[in-house]
């Protein structure tokens, strides 16, 4: 019985040894993967000003002098700073690329499937935003 006792500590001695070794999520005993205390994380900074309306919703993306289209905007709330977009059929110039918007003090960003940016809009009341294309194409977004 003593013997299956050893070998059984013996076998969580090992795990915990090799678990400890196992690359970046080290197991640490009271603090960091050094032995220093762990540090406490960083005040989060200044929360990111929302947009000045909901942007969860349905839009109409219209460009000078060419089509217009639909596009679907996701926000995980009513205050959301970043989203997803799903453009209709139809959309001027590469903005059938859309997949995501984000918002921050320069306004709303459109950006592609590759998180480049596609438009630079700012917001012109309080259903609309208005900004130009990389290439300087004016566009407008509204509801």
């Amino acid at each position: 019985m003593a013997f299956r006792i050893a070998s059984s500590l013996l076998a969580i001695v090992c795990a915990l040894l090799l678990a400890a070794c196992s690359g970046g999520d080290r197991m640490t005993f009271g603090g960091g993967s050094d032995g220093a205390p762990a540090a406490s994380p960083a005040p989060a900074g200044p929360a990111a000003k929302p947009p000045p309306v909901n942007m969860a919703g349905r839009w109409t993306l219209a460009a000078t002098g060419s089509t217009s289209c639909r596009m679907t905007l996701g926000a995980n709330s009513p205050d959301a700073t970043e989203g997803t977009i799903a453009p209709g059929g139809g959309c001027p110039f590469n903005f059938f690329t859309s997949r995501k918007w984000n918002y921050t003090e320069a306004g709303l960003t459109l950006r592609d499937h590759n998180a480049q940016p596609l438009a630079q809009l700012s917001p012109t009341g309080p259903s609309g935003f208005e900004g130009k294309t990389n290439a300087g194409q004016v566009v407008a977004l509204s509801r």
